[in-house]
């Protein structure tokens, strides 16, 4: 298992092995993504990229089964024929079963060939294959020091299966080969979140419980659970979008200012919110936790099925497609302040946004709105942007009443910097490539925010339907997520 006696590393080469190679995740945002780092010139040079699956495939087959499949994605990203044959020189294929140790040898000699000098090894696979990927890859030697390895989510389905995965991974590799990707974490919108709190003196200082009132989180899609019901049904949305992304927006917005920008220092900090939420209690996990279904309903005009009579569901599915929480970070800076989680399928938008609603100035002398409070709302998707609310005494104001008006200021991300920005996953690949870890997860927040959502999953385990509340589909999800902010006197930000 010790590494394999290459011989000096040819400058500036990388080799990027794509397990999972013709899967879903590969075509629909892995190789746009690729494609879009060499068209803007930042993939490095001297790369390969060698797609790895069970399929029989010469490389120029492989090339065109990517180019079929590039014309389903969006037009923008989408390569002239001219770009494409560029490119494809980038693009080989190794056959493998995963199961087999001689394929494994069979790819650590291709690699001997050219012997780069990174070699980035993404596991676009199942979880369940993790652990055998990776005991597989050290017996082969392919766990040498210029190796890099990349774990989708989700990583694992609980606690302890995300523990038996890491200790694998820790065995084989070191903890900074190993880049645990959330792509939430790439999303322009989220860097400019770090930018706004820890690059600009004008937050900072307000950003704790004597100012704010609380703070939203919402990923909302209007799709449902397309061909992925045999997945998502054993999966559902705590597991899918709460136990990474939702959490690791929260620790965004409630962590310490780091003592620098090295990734342990960022990551340090990230620890300490997941392991300062408030545990789950008996009384908690009725009244600040909702799960709901989607039934039949309308998105977009169009009639839609329930989440039961989608293809690979059971008919008697208990999964949750919807999820509302109410979480405490039980610290001094935000000690009693709510932040509110919530996301689904099948809802009445694809919108992605956090809210930041500031408390009421403490002495009103001026005329406001019952509902205006200042507010920042940081837009993810499908806007990118920011857009901080405010009050303002307007002209039409003719008889000097002191009253004042909502007024916002909109900060439009792809108006300013132009919407051919770098994309989540391209930033997140070129990090990769480039061994910068700010943006990924260590072991140690993956474990605490399993540790987090484990009394969720298991009372809803037990529980089955009891508790499982339906919406129509087109809708913003059951109305108990509604009375479950409304008990805080708060309301979402679509409900404003």
């Amino acid at each position: 298992m010790g590494p394999c006696p290459f011989a000096l590393p040819l400058p500036m080469s990388f080799d990027l092995v794509l397990f999972g190679g013709t899967g879903d995740l590969a075509w629909r945002k892995l190789m746009p993504a690729l494609f879009q780092a060499f068209r803007h010139g930042t993939l490095p040079p001297g790369g390969r990229i060698v797609g790895v699956a069970r399929d029989a495939l010469s490389d120029a087959q492989y090339r065109d089964l990517i180019r079929q499949r590039f014309e389903h994605v969006e037009l923008a990203k989408r390569p002239s024929p001219e770009e494409f044959e560029r490119f494809a020189g980038l693009l080989h294929f190794q056959r493998m079963d995963l199961s087999k140790p001689g394929d494994y040898a069979a790819l650590a000699a291709r690699l001997r060939e050219r012997n780069a000098g990174t070699v980035v090894l993404y596991l676009a696979t199942a979880p369940q294959l993790f652990t055998t990927v990776v005991e597989q890859l050290a017996a082969a030697g392919l766990n040498t020091p210029a190796t890099r390895i990349v774990l989708e989510k989700p990583l694992g389905h609980d606690l302890a299966s995300n523990r038996a995965i890491n200790e694998t991974v820790c065995r084989a590799f070191g903890e900074r080969q190993v880049f645990r990707i959330d792509h939430y974490l790439g999303k322009p919108a989220v860097q400019n979140l770090f930018a706004l709190r820890f690059g600009n003196a004008l937050f900072e200082p307000l950003w704790r419980r004597e100012t704010i009132a609380n703070i939203q989180v919402t990923i909302a899609e209007d799709l449902g659970v397309e061909k992925r019901g045999g997945f998502y049904d054993g999966t559902g949305a705590l597991r899918d979008m709460v136990q990474n992304h939702a959490l690791q927006l929260l620790c965004a917005l409630a962590m310490e200012p780091p003592i620098s920008a090295d990734a342990d220092a960022i990551r340090d900090e990230k620890l300490k919110v997941l392991r300062s939420l408030r545990p789950w209690t008996a009384e908690t996990l009725g009244a600040h936790a909702i799960r709901g279904q989607y039934g039949a309903g309308a998105v977009r005009g169009m009639s839609v099925a329930g989440y039961r009579e989608e293809a690979g569901v059971a008919p008697d599915s208990c999964t949750e497609t919807y999820v509302a929480l109410r979480a405490e970070v039980a610290n001094w800076r935000w000690a009693g302040v709510p932040f509110y989680i919530r996301t689904g399928k099948r809802l009445a938008a694809r919108d992605a946004h956090i809210v930041v609603n500031f408390r009421p100035a403490p002495h009103a002398i001026f005329r406001t709105p019952l509902s205006a409070s200042n507010q920042l709302v940081i837009h993810l998707q499908p806007r990118d942007g920011l857009e901080l609310h405010l009050l303002a005494q307007g002209q039409e104001n003719r008889r000097q009443v002191q009253s004042l008006t909502p007024v916002h200021l909109n900060l439009d991300f792809d108006q300013r910097f132009g919407a051919e920005r770098v994309g989540a996953y391209e930033r997140l690949l070129l990090d990769v490539i480039d061994g910068r870890l700010n943006l990924f997860v260590r072991s140690d927040e993956q474990e605490a925010a399993w540790r987090w959502v484990e009394p969720l999953l298991e009372a809803w385990k037990a529980g089955g339907d009891t508790g499982l509340r339906p919406y129509a589909a087109g809708s913003w999800g059951p109305s108990a997520a509604s009375a479950m902010i409304a008990r805080d006197g708060f309301c979402w930000s679509e409900e404003q």
